[in-house]
């Protein structure tokens, strides 16, 4: 044996017992360090070297170098290097969960997890990234690791189907499952699979309804920490994601992506089926539903079914009257985020959509799909009731509650019921009096913003719909169409008294007080 005395600053003194082995296997003696006064025992492996406060930490330790794991799960066989960790396995067969957070009530197998858990009502991050030009800080330690990759090495990790790179292999196996479809993680509760752990257990809140995080703003909650954070940027108007070629700003990373490929033209999603292609993963995923017709989303409520769960989301709202998008200029609230973009353009006149044929511009890009096809003169859907085709699906929708008499929108003020959400809206005016829209060169205000659009044309004298058949111009829409009858001979107006047709709602509405004159003076005795 050979006693070492060593002198450091740390240590007023080290006695390591060395011995020597006729082989150089690696010895596990117990060697004692002092540091301050209190005992540290070291690991005496060659490779090594890690100090415990304690003997029973320094003995779990040396399993990790010998490969012993001498305490066995009863349940599934499975062995661990301390008793510890046995304990907290056991939970995953019990589902207990004996660790609860203070703040929301959330419970936790683990207290580690318990305390991963709180810093995400602290914020705080103790894990921070050393490399100079980075300096970004992280809740666990496991996060902190999986940056550092970045750092580290290159994207090594190449998949050989579609040929992107990654930082770990675990990156790219999930990656491998967009390719093989493989979706290896089943909800017991619904039969769902998914293709990551993560997202069957943000899918299992559903279920229980469960949602811990709370804005401390207004007070609604959320199933996800993300969600909550991006949820707060409506209260800041924070917007951290800037698109590098035009400068414009986002609230959400996944938001920027797909404005990105606005630039681009990029769309590398495509439908098997019908060969149509698009700009991200999830509304090719939303498209492929109108094949097969599934609409797996139903609202407890009125039993309709939907393809998302965003719509369903939306669809909710109705029965809830819950309008949590305000528009800061006006306070004005709507009930989806993207209703309150386009609404927001009316304060800005933002009109980000221009038509390549004419160079005309517009607020949303759906009402430009629709411009574009009275250049083509496409009318891709066609209701199977009467044959009639439209321009874009929301049309076709409206245009079948006429054959069903669905009237879906409900007034709470009358009573009174509509087909399509916009009358609604309008019609609610008449209760409230309100009146949005004011003309900047008059002043006068008007209920409706397409009313103002054509009270515009009075100042300037601009008719931009024009008759192909005989040139004349008109300064709206309905006007043009009402003029074709003249042309065309169509009289879709009907009497129901007597069988006659008109070519406009105003002249049939002139002929049935005809019909109730005649009726009047049947009741009066005397001739018309």
């Amino acid at each position: 044996m050979v006693v070492i005395i060593l002198y450091a600053p740390i240590f007023l003194m080290v006695i390591l017992p060395l011995y020597l082995a006729e082989s150089c296997r690696p010895s596990f003696s117990p060697l004692i360090c002092l540091h301050h006064g209190s005992p540290l025992f070291l690991c005496s492996h060659y490779l090594c070297g890690k100090c415990f406060a304690n003997s029973s930490a320094l003995v779990s330790h040396k399993r990790l170098h010998t490969g012993e794991n001498p305490y066995q799960c009863h349940e599934c066989g499975k062995c661990f290097t301390c008793s510890s960790h046995l304990v907290n396995h056991k939970r995953s067969h019990t589902e207990e969960k004996p660790y609860q957070c203070q703040d929301c009530g959330k419970c936790f197998a683990r207290s580690s997890n318990l305390g991963s858990h709180k810093r995400l009502h602290t914020g705080e991050k103790p894990y921070q990234c050393q490399d100079q030009e980075c300096g970004k800080s992280f809740i666990q330690s496991s996060q902190l690791m999986r940056h550092k990759k970045l750092h580290s090495r290159n994207k090594e990790f190449n998949c050989q189907e579609c040929g992107k790179c990654f930082a770990c292999n675990s990156h790219l196996l999930r990656h491998k499952r967009l390719h093989t479809g493989e979706k290896p993680y089943q909800c017991q509760e619904c039969g769902k699979y998914f293709t990551r752990s993560s997202n069957l257990v943000r899918h299992k809140t559903i279920h229980t309804g469960e949602k811990p995080y709370r804005c401390q703003e207004c007070g609604k909650c959320f199933a996800r920490t993300s969600h909550l954070v991006t949820h707060k940027r409506l209260h800041t108007g924070e917007k951290p994601y800037q698109c590098q070629e035009c400068g414009k700003c986002f609230a959400r990373s996944s938001q920027l992506v797909s404005h990105k490929k606005q630039h681009t033209g990029e769309k590398p999603y495509q439908c098997q089926e019908c060969g149509k292609r698009f700009a991200d993963s999830s509304k090719l995923v939303s498209h492929k539903k109108h094949h097969t017709g599934e609409k797996p989303h139903q609202c407890q409520e009125c039993g309709k079914s939907f393809p998302d769960s965003s719509n369903l989301m939306s669809h909710k709202r109705l029965h809830t009257g819950e309008k949590p998008y305000q528009c800061h200029e006006c306070g004005k609230c709507f009930a989806h985020s993207s209703t309150l973009v386009r609404h927001k353009r009316h304060h800005t006149g933002e009109k980000p959509y221009q038509c390549q044929e004419c160079g005309k511009k517009f607020a949303d890009s759906s009402t430009l799909v629709s411009h574009k096809r009275l250049h083509t003169g496409e009318n891709p859907c066609q209701c199977q009731e009467c044959g009639k085709y439209f321009a874009n699906s929301s049309s076709l929708v409206s245009h079948k509650r006429l054959h069903t008499g669905e009237k879906p929108y409900q007034c709470q003020e009358c009573g009174k019921c509509f087909a399509q959400s916009s009358p609604l809206v309008k019609h609610k005016r008449l209760h409230t009096g309100e009146k949005p829209y004011q003309c900047q060169e008059c002043g006068k205000c008007f209920a409706d913003s397409s009313d103002l659009v054509k009270h515009k044309r009075l100042h300037t004298g601009e008719k931009p719909y024009q008759c192909q058949e005989c040139g004349k111009c008109f300064a709206d829409s309905s006007s043009l169409v009402k003029h074709k009858r003249l042309h065309t001979g169509e009289k879709p107006y009907q009497c129901q008294e007597c069988g006659k047709c008109f070519a406009y709602s105003s002249s049939l509405v002139s002929h049935k007080k005809r019909h109730l004159v005649k009726h009047k003076s049947l009741h009066k005795g005397h001739k018309p």
